[in-house]
């Protein structure tokens, strides 16, 4: 998996990595049996953390801050939101 910086800036203060997983609750698993690897999921993530790495879709976990919005666009509802606890 390749490594994707985000950069915002921040006033007088320049710029800094926008962390958006330091919130998460929920996290995305792709469901590889489901999964046709169509990448709608990959076009409706606000914040860019699901990619296309060969034939494969992927999530970055260092970004993705577990809206939902990827699992409620899947078209196959191959997208479990799993608690970042373990559980649903």
């Amino acid at each position: 998996m390749r490594e994707r910086k985000y950069i915002t800036p921040v006033g007088d203060e320049g710029i800094y990595v926008l962390d958006t997983a330091s919130w998460r609750n929920f996290r995305p698993v792709i469901n590889k049996d489901k999964c046709t690897n169509c990448g709608i999921c990959s076009s409706y993530c606000p914040v860019n953390s699901i990619y296309k790495e060969g034939k494969e879709i992927g999530i970055s976990m260092k970004y993705c801050k577990g809206c939902g919005v990827c699992a409620n666009e899947c078209p196959k509802k191959a997208i479990d939101m799993i608690s970042e606890g373990g559980e649903i």
